[in-house]
């Protein structure tokens, strides 16, 4: 595979972010998820308003993976109390690390993953934590292979569904 690149997400780039989140989510769950459940959360999980909010948000931040500059994948990180659970000023949330699935397997997944470890040391955080589906092996593979330990649950709403996530951490320092 050639070369991935990455680029930081700015509000001019919110149609292609937009784009890339609805196509990576569905891919990855429409077929354990009611089409109605699928709907409601592409709809509201994607809409401009959500992700201009989290774009203008300075402790979140989103990064493009890019093959021949077209987007592939992206990442999703948060800091403070702009994580979704655990609002620890010493821990960096990986919200979303997704790729499109042609790009499985090419180390994209890796590449977005080692940004976050990059960001994590550089604004000196002690772990970083998230949260995956308990149905998405693949996923929960990547991150125990990355050095990810599982401490806990929560319960992720996708639309009228109440889904468990498994809660992992990487210790940084």
């Amino acid at each position: 595979m050639n070369r991935i690149d990455l680029q930081k997400v700015t509000l001019q780039d919110i149609e292609e972010l937009q784009q890339i989140g609805r196509q990576t989510f569905s891919e990855t769950f429409t077929s354990s998820n009611s089409e109605e459940n699928m709907t409601t959360y592409l709809a509201e999980g994607f809409s401009t308003k959500k992700l201009t909010d989290e774009l203008y948000n300075e402790s979140s931040e989103f990064y493009f993976a890019l093959a021949n500059k077209k987007v592939i994948g992206y990442l999703k990180i948060n800091f403070g109390k702009s994580q979704t659970e655990l609002h620890d000023d010493t821990a960096l949330e990986i919200e979303r690390i997704y790729v499109i699935k042609e790009f499985h397997g090419k180390q994209v997944g890796q590449v977005l993953y080692e940004k976050a470890i990059e960001i994590a040391k550089q604004k000196d955080t002690h772990y970083i934590w998230l949260g995956v589906w308990e149905e998405n092996q693949r996923a929960i593979s990547f991150y125990k292979k990355n050095g990810f330990v599982e401490f806990d649950k929560h319960i992720f709403k996708l639309g009228n569904d109440e889904q468990t996530d498994i809660m992992m951490k990487l210790k940084v320092k």
